[in-house]
C-alpha cells in the first residue's frame, strides 16, 4: 500500500466525518495520525503498543552512523516474554525483493530472459493459464500478467496451501483478470511461477541460489527459507484479531531479523549486491522497498535518501479489515519524521 493511497484514506476519513457518518470512521487511525509526535522512536513504538499491537520491532540502518535497534510489547504474550530486537519474523512479501534480485542475476548470467514467456519456461501451462504464451518474465515480476491471485481464493488463509501444485490448482483454467501488460494487479501467483522457473533452471532450490549469491556475500546469517530452518523459540509470536492462538507455527516462507532485512535493502539501494550490469536490469523491472502481510505479521522496509537511512518495521498483530495495515503506515511515517527531526 503506497503513501499516496494512505493519504487518500485519511482524506476520506475526514470527509466522511464532516458529513456526519461518524459511526463508520476508524477513529483509531485518526487518533494515531493527530497525536503529538513523540520525541523518540522508542516512545513511538510504545505508543503503537497502546494502539493495540502485541509486539513491534524497528531497525534503523544509518549508513555511516551506528545502527539502532528498538522493540516494544511482547515477543510472546502468553509467556509474557518482552519483544526482542533480534527476533526472527515472517517477512512475507518482502521476500519478493530477494526473488527479483535472484531473477536479475540469472538474467545477467544469460540463464533466463525477461522477454521469454511462461510457455517457454513452463510449457505444460499453455492453455491452462490464459495468455501463457504472451506473459513474459518481466510481466510476472512487475505484477502485470493478469493471472488470478491464488491467495485471493475465498477462505485461503483459513487453510493455506503448502506446495506449488496445491497453490497452482487454485487458479488453473481460470480466466485472466486482464490482458497481459495492459494493467497492474498485485499477485502472489506471479512469484509462485517465478520461483518454479528459477528452481527448474537451477536444478535446485532458488533459496540456495539466494543464499550463495546474495546472503553469504553480504554476511547475512539470520535470513532463512522457512520455519523448518529455524529454532521456533527465536520467532516472534504473531496474532490475528478474532483468532485466539499464536500463529508463529504457521509456515509462510522466509524468516529474517529486522537487521538482516535492513542490511539487504541497504545493499539493494546502494547497488553493492549487484555485479556489473545487474543494477540496470533490476531497475527496469522492480522496486527498492516493500511491505509484507501474512496472518499475525506485518513487515515494512524502505530506504529514505534524505536521511540516508533504511527503516525496517515489524508488527505482530493483524486484523480482518486491514485497519492495522493502515495504522502501521501511519506509525512508519511518524518514525521517519522523528528520525528527520533528530538529524
Amino acid at each position: 500500500m503506497t503513501k499516496k493511497k494512505s493519504k487518500r484514506i485519511f482524506q476520506f476519513i475526514l470527509i466522511t466525518a464532516s458529513i456526519g457518518s461518524l459511526y463508520f470512521v476508524p477513529w483509531l487511525l485518526v487518533k494515531a495520525w493527530i497525536l503529538p509526535l513523540p520525541d523518540t522512536v522508542q516512545e513511538q513504538l510504545d505508543q503503537a503498543i497502546d494502539h493495540g499491537f502485541d509486539g513491534m520491532i524497528v531497525f534503523v540502518d544509518h549508513g555511516k552512523k551506528p545502527d539502532e535497534y528498538f522493540a516494544s510489547g511482547w515477543h510472546n504474550r502468553d509467556t509474557k516474554t518482552p519483544a526482542k530486537p533480534q527476533a526472527l519474523f515472517k517477512i512475507a512479501s518482502i521476500s519478493k525483493l530477494y526473488d527479483a534480485v535472484a531473477v536479475t542475476k540469472l538474467v545477467g548470467e544469460g540463464r533466463l530472459s525477461l522477454d521469454k514467456t511462461l510457455t517457454d519456461y513452463l510449457p505444460k501451462l499453455n492453455g491452462r493459464i490464459e495468455h501463457a504464451n504472451q506473459i513474459t518474465l518481466r510481466m510476472l515480476i512487475q505484477h502485470r500478467s493478469g493471472i488470478p491471485n491464488f491467495t485471493d481464493t475465498p477462505d485461503f488463509w483459513a487453510s493455506p496451501t503448502k506446495s506449488y501444485e496445491e497453490s497452482l490448482a487454485l487458479i488453473i483454467d481460470q480466466p485472466a483478470n486482464f490482458e497481459p501488460g495492459s494493467d497492474y494487479e498485485y499477485c502472489n501467483t506471479n512469484y509462485l511461477l517465478l520461483n518454479k522457473i528459477m528452481d527448474d533452471e537451477l536444478g535446485y532450490s532458488n533459496f540456495q541460489f539466494i543464499q550463495e549469491e546474495i546472503l553469504n556475500p553480504l554476511g547475512l546469517e539470520n535470513t532463512f527459507s522457512s520455519l523448518a530452518a529455524v529454532d521456533i523459540d527465536d520467532v516472534m509470536s504473531g496474532y490475528h484479531e478474532g483468532y485466539p492462538h499464536d500463529l508463529k507455527e504457521n509456515d509462510h516462507g522466509m524468516h529474517a531479523t529486522a537487521e538482516d532485512v535492513g542490511l539487504f535493502v541497504r545493499a539493494l539501494n546502494d547497488g553493492s549486491l549487484f555485479a556489473p550490469g545487474e543494477q540496470e536490469i533490476y531497475e527496469s523491472v522492480y522496486e527498492y522497498k516493500h511491505g509484507g502481510w501474512v496472518p499475525g505479521y506485518q513487515s515494512f522496509v524502505e530506504y529514505y535518501e534524505e536521511i540516508d537511512a533504511v527503516v525496517v518495521a515489524f508488527y505482530s498483530t493483524t486484523d480482518p479489515k486491514l485497519y492495522n495495515w493502515n495504522l502501521s503506515e501511519i506509525i512508519n511515517n511518524r518514525i521517519v519524521k522523528i528520525l528527520k527531526r533528530q538529524q
